[in-house]
């Protein structure tokens, strides 16, 4: 049968094709170019981690064994800014006010934002808008604009000496009172309760309500199935947000600085870790001594962290 003009045109003489068997895309292959994408979307991160974290903490370390004071070349000293620490008196006051703080906000932040996910969790209508409501003050609470709002409001003649003073009680300053002033910034870490709040919420629509709707067969009380069934089951978002709200409260240092004006008074009263680590840096320019504060910080934040994992062995109930 011969062929026609377009069927001979067609076809591709015998020293055109190619040689071999066709090439076929292996799944080795496609996962290696995946893996080459995602590498080059990963490279600002890397890039960041290398030049901006982990060089300036490899510098920070060598400083901490050094006297440098910024005009000057570090001077090697060796373990003299750690023993340093045992004398002073600020560095153990700063430890102090900081424990005091991160012991008490952190857990009436979480039971607060507990609290709240629990009400919220009822199905209210406009669930949205309290949610997105409710998680605004984490997002604002570590700025200049709330902390400078704080000092006004706790002021001499602020918001709440007004509403006392409407009922016959007579206020105080409680930012210059040493028995008051750090209260007043544990108020502003468990009013920044958003972030925490949302998580349990999105912990708590995961219960299952077959589990609920057993245990009232049971005749369990809504208490009983709080403590039977809510509680077991939202420990490992319990442990995720204890985890992140006490290293976040470890590092707090805005609102210290700004309502106490950077001094950390009265009386030292609000005189956070991380502030006496600023004014050692930049107020003192004992940058050696700073660095060997903050790597104490560090220390104490992984050796706090490394003992709730421990911990949570005996408390956190995962799905198996």
């Amino acid at each position: 049968m011969t062929k026609t003009v377009e069927e001979a045109a067609d076809v591709q003489p015998v020293w055109q094709r190619p040689s071999g068997p066709p090439k076929k895309t292996t799944r080795k292959s496609t996962l290696g170019r995946q893996d080459g994408v995602a590498h080059v979307f990963m490279l600002p991160w890397l890039l960041g981690l290398v030049f901006i974290t982990s060089v300036p903490m490899l510098a920070s370390l060598y400083l901490s064994f050094t006297n440098y004071n910024i005009m000057g070349s570090p001077e090697w000293t060796g373990l003299a800014n750690y023993e340093r620490m045992a004398g002073d008196d600020r560095f153990w006051s700063a430890a102090q006010v900081t424990a005091t703080y991160v012991l008490v906000s952190v857990p009436l932040q979480l039971a607060f934002a507990l609290g709240l996910a629990l009400i919220l969790d009822r199905g209210l209508k406009g669930l949205t808008f309290y949610r997105s409501a409710y998680y605004l003050p984490s997002l604002l609470g570590a700025s200049v604009a709330v902390a400078v709002l704080w000092r006004q409001v706790f002021g001499h003649s602020g918001l709440i000496n007004q509403m006392l003073e409407m009922i016959g009680i007579q206020g105080t300053n409680w930012l210059q009172n040493p028995d008051t002033a750090l209260s007043t910034l544990i108020i502003l870490n468990v009013w920044t309760f958003g972030a925490p709040m949302v998580i349990f919420l999105a912990g708590l629509r995961q219960i299952p309500e077959e589990l609920y709707e057993a245990a009232r067969v049971d005749g369990a009380s809504v208490v009983r199935q709080f403590g039977s069934v809510t509680i077991p089951l939202l420990t490992p978002i319990i442990f995720f947000n204890l985890i992140l709200q006490t290293i976040g409260s470890f590092q707090a240092f805005t609102q210290a600085h700004v309502v106490s004006g950077g001094t950390g008074g009265p009386v030292d009263s609000t005189l956070f870790y991380t502030l006496y680590i600023y004014q050692q840096a930049f107020v003192n320019f004992d940058m050696g001594y700073a660095s060997a504060l903050a790597w104490v910080l560090l220390l104490v934040i992984a050796l706090i962290t490394g003992v709730h994992f421990l911990l949570s062995k005996y408390w956190v109930f995962y799905g198996d």
